[in-house]
């Protein structure tokens, strides 16, 4: 009997290696199928008039070099294609009303990378095809964070050290209940994504925020990340940390759009990351901070709902356990914490 409870650790310690070495593998997977060869899927575009053949073929070369991923959406007008890219529908405007010659202009602050794909295809699909054309950036990302990298950073952020504050809540105050728990994450929430947002607004300048509306679309972010963590902690222990960096992680971030934007992920991902906490706070974030004339409410019902379902479980399970541990008899084993 003691032979065999002195083998448990090396037993618990084998599971260790095997999932750590999987879990690198799987990261090196996760980052590099989602951004070191980015491929359009689906690009929409707005079109403003169809005035010859030579336009129809330079939108048919377009949609060539994009491997037919272009999604041409015919605009009335170019206020209305304006529209269109403010309310985050279209990546670019075709605007073909100009005999023998196309104006392109691309949002940056839609998405860089698409963006720097249409800037640099268009002239080349302009010249094949006997049309000049011309290329502008009516929609730039923020002078201080030119490939629109910031919002995804301070995301990161507050997902990572969320999960990380959680785990050591858990280590250094375990015997807080569950009602004390959830009140120092709000804590911690508030207080570390003030500081990221102060830092990247008021010491970098690297982005100029609605500072109070994002810095909350943070604290939820954060808090919900904590959540996440304690929310597998009541139900499977020790082993928590793994399905929380896959959502978290693994997932969610190659996911989120962050990076690379989603017409140029792979379909998973593309179709997951609106769903994870990093994807649904980084498209919040994203309409805060570029498109505040029209909210979307998805990211945030994305990012309550997270936080409702792992408080809601957390908290029945604790009490549960609590309550059991209170009835045990002495001598009795309790349940796990």
């Amino acid at each position: 009997m003691a032979e065999g409870k002195r083998s448990f650790p090396f037993l618990k310690a084998t599971v260790l290696v095997v999932l750590i070495s999987a879990g690198a593998g799987f990261f090196a997977w996760s980052y590099t199928y989602a951004f070191a060869n980015p491929a359009p899927r689906e690009v929409p575009v707005a079109v403003v008039g169809w005035k010859g053949t030579q336009h129809r073929a330079f939108v048919a070369g377009m949609d060539q070099v994009l491997d037919a991923a272009l999604v041409a959406r015919p605009a009335a007008t170019y206020a209305q294609a304006r529209a269109a890219i403010e309310q985050q529908r279209a990546f670019a405007i075709f605007d073909l009303r100009q005999a023998r010659r196309v104006t392109v202009d691309v949002s940056s602050a839609s998405g860089a990378s698409v963006a720097q794909l249409l800037q640099q295809a268009a002239p080349v699909v302009g010249k094949a095809v006997g049309v000049d054309v011309v290329v502008r950036d009516v929609k730039p990302n923020q002078p201080g964070d030119p490939r629109g990298l910031a919002i995804f950073y301070i995301t990161l952020a507050a997902v990572i050290v969320g999960f990380v504050g959680a785990i050591q809540l858990n280590v250094h105050a375990s015997s807080l209940g569950p009602g004390m728990r959830i009140g120092f994450t709000v804590g911690y929430a508030l207080l570390g994504t003030f500081a990221v947002a102060a830092v990247v607004d008021w010491f970098l300048g690297a982005l100029q925020l609605p500072f109070v509306t994002v810095w909350l679309t943070l604290a939820l972010t954060m808090y919900v990340a904590s959540m996440v963590f304690l929310m597998f902690q009541v139900l499977i222990g020790p082993w928590a940390l793994v399905p929380t960096w896959a959502i978290i992680v693994l997932i969610g971030n190659p996911a989120s759009g962050g990076v690379i934007s989603w017409p140029l992920l792979p379909a998973f991902l593309r179709v997951v990351g609106p769903w994870l906490p990093s994807g649904a706070a980084i498209g919040a974030i994203h309409t805060e901070v570029y498109f505040p004339s029209y909210p979307h409410g998805l990211p945030f019902l994305v990012l309550a709902g997270w936080a409702a379902v792992s408080t809601c479980v957390f908290w029945v399970v604790r009490r549960r356990r609590a309550s059991v541990d209170d009835t045990s008899p002495p001598g009795r084993p309790q349940g796990r914490s």
